[in-house]
């Protein structure tokens, strides 16, 4: 099972982030150009060939976040989507962090895989 076939688990809040060697584990399994930023956040840039693609890849990763209830910081512009992802009620990561990381990944994997 990989990490984009768990479901995100809403943070009630009061739970501690992930320890720092958990991360690191998760950060390696997601792999694939993610990166912890200074701000502890998981981060990403994907690339494509115009706004119109990467405005298509927004609207992809919103409707996932709706589905699983876990919403990243999107970042667009010409050719380019940052994504950005951490629990906001804790201020840290949780598994489930990972978990939409992956299904990102996910989604620029298919988005690719029919042209986009």
């Amino acid at each position: 099972m990989s990490l984009a076939d768990n479901n995100c688990i809403p943070c009630q809040g009061g739970v501690p982030p992930v320890p720092a060697e958990r991360a690191q584990a998760l950060l390696t399994e997601l792999g694939r150009g993610w990166s912890l930023n200074q701000a502890g956040h998981l981060e990403r840039l994907y690339t494509f060939k115009d706004f119109a693609q990467a405005l298509d890849y927004v609207n992809k990763v919103g409707a996932v976040a709706e589905t699983e209830g876990h919403h990243p910081d999107l970042y667009l512009a010409w050719g380019k989507c940052k994504v950005e992802i951490w629990t906001h009620k804790i201020n840290g990561l949780t598994e489930s962090d990972f978990y939409m990381a992956a299904k990102a990944d996910r989604e620029f994997e298919a988005f690719r895989a029919v042209g986009g």
